[in-house]
């Protein structure tokens, strides 16, 4: 017989997997009548969580992002998405997670979109995570990879009203979660999928052959897919929440797609009917789903890891104690040195046009009497969600090494996101730094940073602010 551990007021049950789901139900019915709250307000003791999706597919030819080039939009396969889920424990915290299509969020926006959260509905930095898939299928925003592209004056124009008009959609869409609270019951549980290969220690045109041959690849992986769920006390699904770590690169081409991701949502969504799917890039900044280049790969890609969670769906999931603890800090990672005047003088006219207009830009701002810090704030957070259920959220780019090194000191219940609030850079272990390439080395430049490269301490400030969050949330 499968069975399920829960804990309620401190008291220790075992449910049989044919009961679990209507004895929870039946708990939050029963404890709603003895309730003399309104009902609005949801039973005693249990989650309220509130739901929100919203399409976010530029009507405008905003071009796509990634790649290093100008892309412009030639239609879609399916629309993007926004989606949100505000959660509030049995003592009234909240907390939103915001999952998105975007390629990557600038600090630009991010900041705005979490200034306007605090004006209007009081919530804290540390209560909201703004989350993007790294999808190369979806629009521009702000500064974010300014340098990769021509500058051409109506495009900048189009991606500067694309932004603003983002920052009010979030905004919007955070609402509507606040408003569409309701009692909901709160469980987890993993799955995994293979797709996603280490990209920095196999070759790409000759994994296929690996594969063929059944020939193990090469390099540290992440495959789990770590699952949550937010079901009605009527025994609906509001939301699957999923992740998994892997770049949204199967797609090259210039139609708006959510590309794995996307399809995967699709398919979760397709099985169940009136369910928003969301999905979190946890780690995926050395991940490659290879091979690639094909819609029918990305398809079978999202179906693939849509069968994954629906693996974990069909397996006892762990309810979760209605309990909701956020912790927030920015820490500052310092450059291994700051660019000089020289150093931009001489790259003027390289060969690298992305480099070139690095120079160029950079070299202005000095002109015109600016300096460069010598660090970058990098947002860190720590969830508790229930008992054990660990959310950690880092910006930008994460290598692989930051979700294995934290599950591994926390726990296997750790959810280790990368792709948080503000696309950085790559951001490598100190592993990857010391082997350099792309995700180690000196391509700081293609993110506009004032710099060649991180120094090399980062992994170590990253680890310490994450261990003393992860202090305060379990205290």
């Amino acid at each position: 017989m499968m069975h399920l551990a829960g804990v309620r007021n401190g008291m220790s049950v075992t449910l049989g997997s044919g009961w679990r789901w209507g004895l929870c139900y039946l708990m939050i019915a029963i404890l709603g009548q003895q309730s003399s709250a309104n009902d609005s307000e949801g039973p005693p003791n249990f989650w309220k969580a509130g739901v929100a999706r919203i399409v976010i597919t530029p009507e405008e030819d905003v071009w796509l992002a990634g790649y290093g080039s100008k892309r412009v939009p030639d239609g879609k396969l399916h629309e993007l998405w926004a989606k949100a889920v505000c959660l509030e424990d049995a003592d009234g915290n909240q907390a939103v997670l915001i999952t998105s299509d975007f390629q990557g969020i600038p600090k630009g926006m991010s900041d705005r979109v979490f200034d306007r959260l605090k004006e209007q509905f009081g919530l804290d930095r540390e209560q909201v995570m703004l989350t993007f898939s790294h999808n190369h299928c979806g629009p521009r925003l702000g500064e974010d990879l300014v340098d990769y592209y021509p500058v051409e004056e109506e495009q900048v124009a189009l991606v500067n009203q694309y932004t603003e008009k983002m920052v009010e959609t979030i905004v919007k869409l955070v609402d509507e979660s606040i408003q569409s609270l309701g009692p909901a019951v709160l469980s987890t549980g993993e799955s995994s999928a293979t797709f996603a290969v280490n990209r920095r220690n196999n070759v790409e045109a000759e994994v296929p052959s690996l594969m063929a041959r059944g020939e193990p690849l090469a390099g540290p992986v992440d495959h789990s897919v770590p699952v949550l769920t937010v079901d009605r006390p009527d025994g609906s699904r509001a939301a699957i929440l999923f992740g998994y770590a892997c770049h949204p690169t199967t797609l090259s081409f210039t139609t708006w797609c959510g590309d794995y991701p996307g399809f995967a949502q699709l398919e979760l969504e397709r099985l169940s009917p009136g369910t928003t799917a969301m999905f979190v890039n946890t780690c995926g900044g050395d991940q490659n789903p290879l091979p690639r280049r094909s819609v029918e790969l990305c398809e079978r890609y999202g179906k693939e890891l849509a069968r994954a969670v629906e693996k974990a769906l069909q397996q006892p999931m762990t309810p979760i104690a209605p309990i909701l603890r956020t912790a927030f800090e920015m820490v500052d990672l310092p450059y291994l040195e700051v660019v000089t005047q020289d150093q931009l003088s001489a790259r003027l006219n390289d060969s690298n046009a992305i480099l070139a207009r690095w120079a160029a830009r950079l070299l202005a701002k000095l002109e015109a009497g600016e300096s460069f810090e010598p660090s970058y704030p990098y947002p860190v957070h720590a969830w508790r969600i229930g008992q054990d259920t660990l959310m950690i959220g880092m910006g930008a780019e994460t290598v692989v090494d930051y979700a294995l090194r934290f599950k591994r000191e926390y726990g296997s219940n750790t959810w280790v996101c990368g792709y948080v609030d503000d696309m950085i850079a790559y951001i490598p272990s100190r592993r990857v730094w010391e082997e350099g390439g792309y995700e180690g080395g000196s391509y700081l430049y293609e993110y506009g940073r004032p710099a060649f490269r991180w120094a090399g301490d980062i992994e170590d400030r990253i680890a310490a602010t994450v261990d003393r969050l992860v202090r305060q949330v379990r205290n």
